[in-house]
């Protein structure tokens, strides 16, 4: 008993750094699908549960450090001003914000462009965690599941898995750079209101 909850606690803490590490960092779902892989006989539930609730603690943290160190000292006014239109809009449109984050969590796609974009805002972080939380435990008990049916039935070559990964982990990473990149440099205003797409230089 007293190694499996240090087992956890071990977990809790690799798991809060993977999502407080702003690019680069391995997918979480891809970590818990490979302990569900080699510990087919761990409860996937309680792992699910730990994995997410873990995930949405890092996240909201990298959220908090992209408001007080991005927004405040490496942004210009006019960029701030530019992701203002962004706040405001998210404000009125509570529901919506939940949506997103709800359907974002449920798909293994890096978080970490969404919580950095959300972060530069700086609206209430609690607002989009329990839509977080909630689709991050259906999603990894899922990803958790599927890699423990796998490790009961199949001899997968870990070579080729670490291929498949890492080319997904490389390819999702530059796009969240770039997207990050073009979410500080899209006028909002005038896409939102006119809409235009046009480049703030």
């Amino acid at each position: 008993m007293a190694e499996q909850l240090l087992a956890f606690a071990v977990l809790i803490a690799l798991i809060f750094a993977l999502n407080l590490i702003p690019v680069f960092a391995p997918p979480t779902w891809m970590a818990l699908a490979f302990v569900g892989f080699r510990f087919p006989e761990t409860n996937p539930w309680a792992l699910a549960l730990v994995g997410a609730g873990a995930a949405t603690s890092g996240r909201l943290t990298l959220a908090l450090l992209s408001h007080k160190i991005v927004s405040r000292k490496l942004l210009s006014k006019a960029q701030r001003a530019n992701i203002d239109v962004i706040k405001r809009r998210l404000e009125k449109r509570k529901t919506l914000t939940f949506g997103i984050f709800l359907s974002y969590a449920f798909s293994p796609l890096p978080s970490n462009f969404l919580f950095i974009a959300y972060g530069l805002t700086g609206l209430p972080l609690l607002r989009v965690a329990l839509p977080f939380f909630l689709g991050r435990c259906v999603s990894y008990a899922f990803f958790i599941l599927s890699g423990q049916a796998a490790g009961r039935r199949f001899e997968i070559d870990s070579i080729e898995t670490t291929l498949y990964a890492s080319g997904y982990f490389f390819i999702t990473q530059f796009v969240v750079i770039a997207a990050l990149y073009a979410f500080t440099r899209i006028d909002w205003e005038v896409l939102l209101d006119d809409h235009r797409f046009v480049w703030r230089r």
